[in-house]
This record gives C-alpha cells, sequence and structure tokens, in this order.
C-alpha cells in the first residue's frame, strides 16, 4: 500500500480545525478553558491555523492528576487548543490507516467498540474450548517513541504532517516509569530511548491503535486462531486444541519484544471458554454474559456518591438521570437484570416537588431537600 502524501492542506484547513473544534468541545462546553476559547471561536482558530502554517505551533503543559478505577492511573488533560490540534490530525489520519487496520482490532475505531467485541466474545465462548486471554503490563507508559515514529512513517510521507505528529509525541509528558530490558539492551538503553503516551488524549488513543497493528497482523497471518480479539492492550484469542494457544502465547510474547512492550504475565493465561474469562470489565460464560465484581462494586459506590452530591445541590437532577442512564444502558447489554435492581431499585430520586432554575441545577420548592424515597416492590420480571 502506497504511503499517503499531501495531507497538511487538509489537516489545517478551516473546515477540518471547525470540525475539531466541535469534536473537541462536544460535552465539555461549560468548562472554564473551553468556554473562554468558544467565546471567540473564530480568532482563536485563525491563530491556531496560523501556526500550524508557519510551524510556531508548539504543545502546551498538561495538567496531570490520577484516577483509581480500579487501579491508579495517570491521566493528562492537555490544553483546549492543543485538543483541536489532536483532533484535527487524527480525523485526517484516520483515512489513512483505517485501510491498514484489521478487522479484529475494536478501540476507538467507527463501527467497531467494546459492545461490538464483547459480544463476539460471547459467541467465542459458546463455539470453542479454550481461551488465551491477553494483557500488556502499563502499555501506554511504554509505548516506544522512535517505533511508533517509523510506524507512522511507513503509512505518512507527508513532511510536515509528520513533523506535526514527531511534535505531538516528543510534547508527551512524564508518565509511569517502565523498567524493563530486552534483547541487545545495554545497562542505559532505558535512559536513551523515550517512550510514554499520556493517557486521556485523542492521539494517544489512535497511536495506540497504530502501534499494536503489527501485532494483529502478525497474529491472523501466521497464528491463525479461531477468533482474534483487541480492545487497546487487552486481547484474546480462541481456539479448540490448548496446546496450539500455549504455543501462540509464547509467539506473541517474543513478537511484543519486538515492540518493547511486556505481557503482564498473571494477565496472560489460557482459560476453558466453559469456566469463563474476564474481558472489558465483563465476565463472559458461554450461557451468560455479567458485569466484573470489581465493576459492580464501583457502581455501588459511584451511586452513593452521586446521590450525597444530589442532597448537598452540588449536581441536578438531569446530571443524575444522565450518569444513572448511561450506566443502565452499559449495563444493560449483559445479563445484569438483577443487579440493576439491586443497586437502583431499592432508591428513586423524587424530583417531582422540584422545579429546575436556568442553569438546570435542581432548586428545592418545599422546605425539604430533593431526597430518596423507597421504591415500591415490583413482581418478579423475566430477564
Amino acid at each position: 500500500m502506497k504511503r499517503a502524501n499531501n495531507l497538511w492542506e487538509k489537516i489545517v484547513s478551516w473546515e477540518n480545525l471547525m470540525e475539531a473544534v466541535r469534536a473537541a468541545a462536544r460535552g465539555k462546553r461549560t468548562r472554564p478553558d473551553v468556554a473562554r476559547f468558544l467565546h471567540e471561536t473564530e480568532a482563536n482558530v485563525c491563530q491556531l491555523q496560523r501556526e500550524l502554517q508557519d510551524g510556531s505551533y508548539r504543545s502546551g503543559g498538561y495538567r496531570t492528576f490520577w484516577i483509581h478505577d480500579p487501579k491508579p492511573r495517570q491521566i493528562s488533560a492537555a490544553p483546549f487548543r492543543d485538543r483541536v490540534v489532536h483532533h484535527a490530525l487524527t480525523s485526517v489520519l484516520e483515512s489513512v490507516f483505517e485501510p491498514r487496520f484489521t478487522d479484529h482490532s475494536f478501540a476507538s475505531r467507527k463501527g467497531f467498540g467494546q459492545h461490538k467485541a464483547l459480544q463476539l466474545a460471547r459467541n467465542a465462548c459458546q463455539r470453542y474450548r479454550y481461551v488465551l486471554k491477553c494483557d500488556i503490563r502499563k502499555y501506554f507508559p511504554s509505548i516506544d517513541h522512535s517505533i511508533l515514529k517509523g510506524l507512522i512513517e511507513r503509512a505518512v510521507k507527508c513532511r510536515r504532517t509528520l513533523e506535526l505528529v514527531g511534535r505531538i509525541i516528543d510534547g508527551s509528558n512524564e508518565q509511569e516509569e517502565v523498567v524493563d530490558y530486552f534483547p541487545g539492551d545495554t545497562l542505559f538503553t532505558r535512559f536513551e530511548r523515550t517512550r510514554g503516551l499520556p493517557i486521556g488524549n485523542q492521539t494517544s488513543q489512535f497511536f495506540a491503535n497504530v502501534y499494536l497493528n503489527p501485532l494483529d497482523h502478525f497474529v491472523m497471518r501466521e497464528l491463525r486462531p479461531a477468533l482474534y480479539l483487541q480492545y487497546v492492550d487487552d486481547f484474546v484469542l480462541f481456539c479448540d486444541d490448548k496446546q496450539e494457544l500455549q504455543l501462540m502465547a509464547q509467539r506473541i510474547r517474543e513478537f511484543l519484544q519486538s515492540l518493547r512492550l511486556s505481557p503482564h504475565e498473571r494477565k496472560f493465561q489460557i482459560y476453558r471458554c466453559r469456566a469463563g474469562v474476564t474481558l472489558l470489565g465483563w465476565r463472559i460464560l458461554p450461557t451468560q454474559m455479567r458485569l466484573a465484581r470489581a465493576n459492580a462494586i464501583r457502581m455501588r459506590r459511584r451511586v452513593r456518591t452521586m446521590v450525597a452530591l444530589y442532597h448537598a445541590g452540588a449536581i441536578g437532577f438531569d446530571e443524575v438521570r444522565a450518569r444513572t442512564n448511561a450506566w443502565l444502558g452499559h449495563a444493560s447489554f449483559g445479563d445484569t437484570w438483577q443487579l440493576r435492581q439491586n443497586v437502583l431499585g431499592p432508591l428513586i430520586l423524587n424530583a417531582a416537588e422540584h422545579g429546575r432554575n436556568a442553569r438546570g441545577r435542581v432548586e428545592q420548592q418545599s422546605t425539604e431537600r430533593p431526597r430518596l424515597e423507597p421504591q415500591q416492590e415490583r413482581a418478579n420480571e423475566p430477564e
């Protein structure tokens, strides 16, 4: 496949940058930095376009924070104008890389997604005997900058586009420390090679797919399992022969070394499909699919926190409803009717007595705060 050229004018075009603004601002318009940019959208886009065209554009500093969901992760938030550039770049590069991606990579791609991967995995658990569950240890902090740039250069010829890609990659902030040595390394290799992409960037999600694309092609062309699914650093291979899967696991370990990645050995295991496998926060068995226990516990905690914020007046009824519906939409994908009743059934938010002000916050019209009331007992319903 030929390398793509003449991409720069598409990236810096007015139409592409304005669409990037809309994409970056979606669902975040009330945030201060987003609102400031949108207050003078045309002037800010003109300035950004000039900086890109004359080569003076540089990434700003990241705002970092940690989440524990369930394990600690460092999240990096780029300034809004940088997020606009990230969307403008990936919207053009996606058209270049989509034909190069396999149909077995499901993260951050239109027409794919988590639910499609889960449905295929559920069907595979019914058809095959064994599954190899794989996980890459500290994937985003381990991505090697030199290897990533080389993979992008194989598909992109446009010099100015590659320069922008390089500035974004080189501008990545410091990530978690990963101490790994690979064949041919010296004691100082890990200090000589830069690595790590910030979790939270639009570009990082896209680059993560690019980085594992060689693995996808290797698995499908060389190993040929009955079914292969990859979602960022989680991937599974299904087969009826356990020994075959053991050989595949060894060859995958060797291939990951070429990408300077290390498997998470505790999560690099072969299971019987009838015993179930945990994938993307779900426990998948031949006859049912349930949310993993850790995910259910986190949702219970979030509900308690949400109720406390509602009582304190920190969030309104509309936000509570939006959050709840989002979780219900996700949870209802599997066999979770009883879980949904246990988490949300016993309590309902009584907003009937409360109106909304112009800001959308629930205001008290009676002398009491919005409260939770017991929900009436329901007859058992089929799942």
